[in-house]
């Protein structure tokens, strides 16, 4: 059935829960998982008309190693969780400006079969006013993905 499980996490208790649920699944089917984080790219420093320039809270070599802390921090218990059930795991940090975006290149880019991904469950209004990454995920998915509440 399915082969490769992606599991997308931004570090939250909705993501774990996700990430409980996708690795049983894993480990039922024998299959391997990837763990993503997904984050924003770098802006530079923007240049006025007057000449000044901001520099912003980091370089572009300070926000690169706080990002990939933040996702090793993220990614962690999906490595926990796939090494105490036993499943094959690796982990990737993928940039991109769309968070939705970026889990579904992930997902092709490691030639995943599926996805499994928690959700906030805000409901059908929140869903519609807020929208949410999982929601995106859902409408731009050519892959079966798993929602998990």
């Amino acid at each position: 059935m399915y082969k490769h499980i992606l599991l997308p996490t931004d570090g939250s208790s909705f993501a774990a829960k996700g990430i409980r649920e996708g690795v049983r699944l894993a480990k039922a089917l024998g299959a391997k998982v990837t763990g993503v984080y997904v984050a924003p790219p770098f802006v530079p420093p923007v240049y006025s008309e007057a000449g000044i320039r901001y520099s912003g809270p980091f370089s572009a070599a300070e926000y690169k190693q706080v990002t990939e802390k933040i996702a090793k921090k993220a990614l962690g218990p999906i490595e926990r969780a796939a090494r105490a059930a036993g499943v094959r795991c690796r982990t990737r940090l993928v940039t991109d400006p769309q968070p939705w975006r970026g889990i579904l290149r992930a997902a092709g880019d490691g030639r995943c079969d599926a996805i499994v991904i928690g959700s906030h469950g805000r409901g059908a209004v929140g869903g519609l006013i807020l929208g949410s990454e999982t929601s995106r995920v859902l409408a731009h998915s050519k892959l079966p993905v798993l929602v998990v509440r």
